[in-house]
């Protein structure tokens, strides 16, 4: 047997584990609802390795219909990918984890993956409709170029979310063995894109890439997907539901007891003014009540529908919004303004403003500046 033909073996090998795997962990997400984001997950490494599959088999020369199908229908979808492993991580230490309209708008630049599908069917369309003369050469090169380097913006997705998905995970630092398996998760991730890139940087470079896919083709990087695929299912599956450190914060907290814990967070944020605190993060504010951090999680999500972080950086806008319309901070830049107001990131300032307000903070000082609140702060 060639090496191309052990390749396609184990290319089919991670198809059918594949999808085993992504079945066997919706039907847990009936237990565990994190690992319906690990089955999703699973379902588009397969999805790839089939199309890669299908694509290097002879039939696809041979069918036509075949060829056509897998130039119009998305067979890799990677942007998503990053957006899931965070949700996974998210949903499996907060109970009650929704996946809300705002959470959905992750799932955006998957366009990116479809691209070339999209080129293809304009193209189809316009020669069957007369519109387009029947040269499918240049589109054929566009389509190559575009899936090329849209492999940059694939892998900064993944590796971006990778990143926050592990700060995330920072603040559960005592949820023991069920933490270290999520830590070992991103961790395998991180390997898989280092692999990735190092594949990647010839792989763009236009005098390198079809050296590199005539010598190995794609056996680098999809021989390390397969050993991802059963190394994360089985793991996925394997990972204990209910950790023991975190099975109290499962249970539904009672409306009374959370207007109780309401009660002092409020008090911390709107009294105390713990949110000017730049470094205030959960565990630290679970030290200043004396409230189980997994406790203040589990309220914030089932009763105010937030989570941490939106929760303190509403109380940073608020306190923002109220500074630039005040006497005395006219002088001020609006990340001066911003610093002032507990925020310690001008990218964290800018994202949680937009999804709180809908518009950016240079929009919003206009807004105030046309009805004559402001106080024209520097940009």
């Amino acid at each position: 047997m060639t090496w191309k033909g052990i390749f396609h073996t184990i290319l089919l090998m991670g198809v059918l584990q594949g999808v085993i795997l992504t079945i066997l962990l919706f039907v847990a997400a009936r237990k565990r609802p994190a690992n319906r984001y690990l089955a999703w997950t699973m379902a588009i490494f397969t999805l790839a390795c089939f199309n890669l599959l299908i694509n290097e088999l002879p039939i696809f020369d041979i069918a036509v219909i075949i060829n056509v199908l897998c130039a119009i229908v998305p067979g890799v979808l990677v942007m998503p990918v990053g957006p899931l492993l965070y949700f996974y991580v998210v949903a499996s230490l907060q109970p009650g984890f929704r996946l809300t309209k705002r959470r959905r708008w992750h799932f955006a630049p998957v366009i990116i993956d479809v691209g070339g599908q999209l080129a293809a069917i304009i193209f189809f369309s316009g020669v069957l409709l007369g519109l387009l003369p029947n040269r499918p050469e240049p589109w054929g090169i566009f389509i190559d170029t575009y899936n090329q380097y849209a492999d940059i913006p694939r892998w900064m997705s993944v590796t971006i979310y990778l990143g926050i998905a592990y700060r995330y995970l920072r603040q559960y630092r005592n949820t023991g063995p069920y933490s270290q398996w999520l830590r070992t998760f991103l961790l395998i991730f991180l390997g898989f894109q280092t692999i990735w890139f190092i594949y990647l940087v010839p792989y763009v470079i236009p005098s390198l890439s079809n050296q590199l896919l005539d010598l190995v083709g794609w056996a680098p990087v999809y021989i390390p997907l397969v050993a991802l695929i059963y190394t994360l299912g089985i793991k996925g599956l394997l990972a204990p539901p209910k950790p023991e450190e975190v099975r109290a914060a499962v249970k539904v907290v009672p409306p009374a007891n959370s207007d109780t814990v309401v009660a002092q967070l409020q008090k911390a944020m709107e009294e105390e003014k713990l949110y000017l605190q730049p470094e205030l993060n959960l565990s630290l504010l679970s030290k200043h009540t004396g409230i189980a951090a997994k406790t203040i999680s589990l309220v914030l999500n089932q009763h105010a529908n937030k989570s941490f972080n939106e929760f303190v950086n509403g109380y940073r806008i608020a306190d923002f919004q109220q500074k630039v319309q005040q006497p005395g901070f006219e002088h001020m830049t609006l990340m001066g303004v911003a610093f002032e107001s507990g925020f310690n990131s001008q990218a964290t300032f800018q994202r949680a403003f937009k999804q709180q307000t809908g518009s950016s903070p240079t929009e919003y000082l206009r807004q105030i500046a046309a009805t004559g609140h402001g106080k024209g702060n520097k940009e």
